[in-house]
């Protein structure tokens, strides 16, 4: 326990992750009692003497905490030597970078945890290990660079010996060696490993393995590090007078490449037909445009005979330093094999040269890592006959546009070419071995290529770990990027990110950040622009800056989300970057944007109910605009349902207690109307902890009622009538006099359902009675008297019924009511239909549908007239009819999970029956 407290760094622990620490999966009931009993043990061992309220273990929320600073953990001590390891290393200071890391890896006397059992010390142990095993990694690899070859190699030799299939310390071994003369030595490495991953992995080296090994096989000098000698000079390496060179730059492919088979289909097929500038092959960073640009250009190079030319233009590099379009243009023509000192200097002199060079020839030009077209656009050839390939985080619209670029965009593998990709690095036998793990890791790594190969490589260090321990390593890092750290930055997600992210400018990097704060899964372009506290032209710009930096992508029109691991980059920067009560701010203002969004969007109903007092409005919030079109609130509601639940979790969570009720309470009758009513519950159910938390009663009475309905909906009404009685109390005593009747109203739908049909009619009564006479409530006094009518159907009082009902329409119509209307002629048609009137009731059904329709459809209310009109129609000895209408309410009803279509079901059984059904069935209703 105490490990598990220290590990933790100074943050909390809940009790759940101690009882997991501490017991795994075989946990005693007594876990929680006997947890605080080593708590109590441990502050005495630890401090004799000290009170509990001083104790260094302290008590915080659900768990406990060790207060510590980095400097009295060797944990703490550790991370900060690695930290200005690399500070020392972007500086370029390559002694003090080794010497930063023989301080960190001095700390180490023996393996983490020792004398510890159980599963949790062992993964902990594990991934301890490999943090150390990276450490030791780039202090050798930094040793290598000051020239100290012959010093380590018997260093390394261990190390490989240790760990025979990490290619890291193998490809350091290989490089001391030849540069300590045995070029022998190391060919024999490389094939030692290539027998070892064929039998182990079933794959080949790795490609910067395969690198090294071609490159010792030629000699190449400029293995020979800092102390070799200089190479020869570019132009003795030219052919001939008067003849250009063919290079043959592109990298080696990467061996286990998987996938991208439409991509490549596509990219094919640009080939043929003149210059094609595959823009962009885009996508987001870690998504694999590298190494797709790569594969395909070898697929193809052998159409390119007059050279193949590779360049990384360094666009988003962690210097912040692209390479300048006349350098770019030096580094081609000498490749070519230009004389350099030949080379004019003037840039648009440099870039004509160029393009008159190779103007009649067939050249690949891969460049990897664009930053914009203009660092692009002076290397395109001019005339046809050449390719050149462009990888970029941004999507060089401009490129596109201007230039004839075509684009193709990368995203994330599919689960099928996850799968494949860990098991070309792992090998078949051990993703095969265990399928649920491997789907586990597919998904922590959201399918992004590079999160896969980092934990892929991993794994692979390990090859005698389950892969389900590297499961647990993600899970414990979720919604972090921890698990997916390197030293190298090269494979760093968090520093790939950062590269486009510090390209940024200002306002569009806090932007990015704040991204993080809503709570998705999309974002429109109106809820941008309240997040940040922005005007929409603003934070249109803004988003147009991410987009290209794919930082976000726009999947729909005007609607912007982000890859999951780049949501939580923005969230560790925002944790870090923005001040705590800029953040509130910032939740404040989206919570508003939503919740005065959801209220425009439901106003065409909320007259029927009794309005509340919203919380004030933030003044840099601009929520949605409808103005009183019902199908642009509605397409808004169906776009942001998923949002608004997720709005109403996080605000709940966050203790936004007064915009959490209100906003559970604007969406109550969409989310109601549309069948979703475990939706509703559960964000009711949070309102109601809201409420209670604000001791709130009249916010209380609002849920109370909410919650009844939602019930009344799902056809569950146990609670109801408790819960709309107290809403009434609650209200009364707040003298909320029309939310009084309008309770009345819902508890006579309840008693309705509930068989009590003149107890219904009392309350319909009441509420007519109760009502305050005011604009405001007209509708609600409709709706009240349209209850009356129903109430007299039920109870076999049809003229009676129908005398309300046209009282009702009338008003209805008056006032454009559609809502209001259907369910004034749905009760018309169930009076009619008792009446023996059944053209007349069918008529009335049908244009109760039509108004549905109208209103973009409302599950319950449609299937439940659906099933009237089928009564009808079996009345009218048209059963087809019947069948085809009481078909379609049981759908409905099935995919609602409602009770009534086992009714239905029965009804549809009867009905096939041969001698046919003797009567209707409208009064089973």
């Amino acid at each position: 326990m105490l490990a598990a407290l220290l590990l933790a760094e100074g943050a909390q622990v809940s009790v759940g992750a101690l009882v997991d620490a501490v017991w795994g999966s075989t946990v005693p009931a007594s876990a929680v009692s006997t947890l605080r009993t080593y708590v109590h043990r441990l502050r005495q061992l630890l401090e004799p003497g000290v009170d509990k309220a001083s104790s260094v273990i302290q008590s915080v929320g659900d768990g406990y905490r060790v207060h510590t600073t980095p400097d009295e953990l060797d944990l703490g001590a550790f991370r900060r030597f690695l930290a200005q390891a690399e500070q020392a290393r972007r500086a370029g200071n390559v002694k003090g970078t080794a010497g930063h890391l023989r301080d960190a890896l001095a700390l180490w006397r023996g393996p983490a945890l020792a004398g510890l059992r159980g599963e949790y010390a062992e993964n902990q142990r594990q991934r301890l290990s490999e943090l150390r095993l990276s450490a030791l990694a780039a202090r050798l690899t930094a040793e290598l660079e000051l020239g100290a070859h012959a010093e380590i190699t018997g260093e390394l030799t261990d190390q490989v010996t240790d760990h025979p299939l990490d290619e890291r310390f193998r490809n350091m071994l290989m490089l001391a060696l030849y540069r300590s003369g045995r070029q022998a030595a190391a060919l024999d490495t490389y094939r030692e490993a290539q027998a070892l991953l064929a039998d182990e992995l079933g794959v080949d080296p790795g490609p910067e393995l395969q690198a090294t090994y071609e490159r010792v096989l030629r000699a190449d000098p400029g293995l020979l590090g800092p102390a070799a000698p200089a190479e020869p000079a570019a132009v003795s390496l030219l052919p001939p007078e008067g003849k250009l060179a063919v290079p043959a730059q592109l990298p080696a492919d990467l061996a286990v490449f998987v996938g991208r088979e439409t991509q490549l289909a596509e990219a094919t097929r640009l080939v043929p037909g003149g210059t094609v500038v595959i823009s962009a092959i885009a996508g987001m960073a870690g998504v694999g445009k590298t190494a797709f640009a790569v594969h395909w250009a070898r697929q193809i190079a052998h159409l390119f005979p007059d050279g193949q030319i590779c360049l990384d233009l360094r666009g988003f590099d962690p210097d912040g330093v692209p390479v300048p379009p006349d350098r770019a243009l030096r580094t081609v023509l000498e490749a070519l094999g230009v004389p350099p000192q030949s080379l004019p200097q003037d840039p648009s002199a440099l870039a004509a040269h160029y393009r008159t060079l190779i103007a009649d020839r067939q050249i690949l030009l891969l460049l990897d890592n664009a930053r914009d077209a203009e660092q692009v656009r002076p290397l395109l050839p001019g005339a046809p006959g050449s390719l050149v390939i462009v990888t970029s985080r941004n999507r060089l619209a401009g490129l596109i546009a201007k230039d004839g670029a075509l684009p193709l965009h990368l995203d994330v593998l599919s689960p099928a070419e996850a799968r494949d990709l860990l098991a070309r690095r792992l090998g078949h036998r051990r993703v095969a071995a265990e399928p649920e793990a491997v789907d586990e890791i597919i998904e922590l790594c959201a399918r992004l290529p590079l999160a896969l190969a980092v934990t892929a490589a991993r794994a692979a260090v390990q090859p005698a770990f389950p892969l389900a321990a590297v499961v647990d390593e993600l899970c414990d890092s979720r919604g972090r990027l921890d698990a997916f750290s390197d030293l190298d930055t090269a494979v760093d997600v968090r520093a790939v990110f950062s590269w486009s992210y510090h390209a940024l400018t200002p306002d569009a990097a806090r932007l990015f950040r704040l991204l993080a704060v809503h709570p998705g899964p999309d974002i429109s372009l109106r809820a941008a622009a309240s997040l940040a506290g922005l005007t929409v032209q603003q934070v249109r710009r803004l988003l147009a800056e991410l987009t290209q930096a794919h930082l976000v992508d726009e999947r729909t029109p005007g609607r912007f989300a982000s890859h999951d691991l780049l949501r939580a980059y923005a969230g560790e920067l925002a944790g870090t970057v923005d001040d705590p009560e800029e953040l509130r701010a910032t939740r404040h203002r989206i919570y508003d944007h939503y919740l005065y969004s959801a209220v425009a969007a439901g106003n065409p109903t909320l007259f029927i109910r009794h309005r509340i007092a919203l919380t004030p409005l933030s003044p840099e919030v601009c929520p949605e605009e409808f103005t009183g079109s019902k199908e642009r609130a509605s397409a808004w509601f169906a776009a942001e349902q998923p949002v608004l639940l997720a709005v109403v979790h996080q605000a709940e969570a966050a203790r936004f207690d007064q915009h959490t009720w209100q906003l559970a309470w604007a969406i109550e009758l969409y989310l109601g109307r549309h069948g979703q009513w475990r939706e509703l519950e559960s964000a009711l159910l949070m309102a109601m902890a809201a409420a209670r938390r604000l001791a709130d009663p009249t916010a209380e009475a609002h849920v109370l009622r909410g919650l009844a309905q939602a019930e009344r909906y799902a056809g569950e009404t146990k609670y109801s009538r408790t819960r709309l009685e107290r809403a009434i109390e609650l209200f009364g005593r707040a003298g909320e006099k029309t939310a009084v009747a309008e309770t009345h109203r819902q508890l006579s739908a309840v008693l309705e359902q509930q068989g009590d049909l003149e107890a219904a009619l009392h309350h319909s009564k009441l509420c007519l009675h109760l009502l305050p006479s005011t604009p405001d409530n007209d509708r609600l006094r409709n709706a009240a008297l349209l209850g009356v009518g129903w109430c007299n159907a039920l109870l076999g009082r049809y003229e009676e019924a129908i005398h309300h009902c046209q009282t009702a329409l009338a008003f209805a119509q008056e006032q454009g009511d559609d809502y209001g209307a259907l369910h004034i002629f749905h009760t018309i048609g169930y009076a009619q239909h008792h009446l023996g009137q059944y053209a007349e009731a069918a008529d009335c059904f049908e244009h109760a549908l039509e108004l549905i329709g109208r209103e973009g459809g409302i599950p319950w209310a449609e299937a439940t007239t659906l099933k009237h009109l089928g009564d009808t129609w079996l009345s009218l000895a048209r059963p087809d009819a019947a069948r085809t209408a009481w078909t379609n309410g049981l759908h409905i009803l099935e995919k609602l999970r409602h009770p009534d279509a086992d009714l239905l079901r029965a009804r549809l059984r009867e009905l096939d029956k041969p001698s046919g059904p003797a009567r209707s069935h409208a009064h089973d209703v």
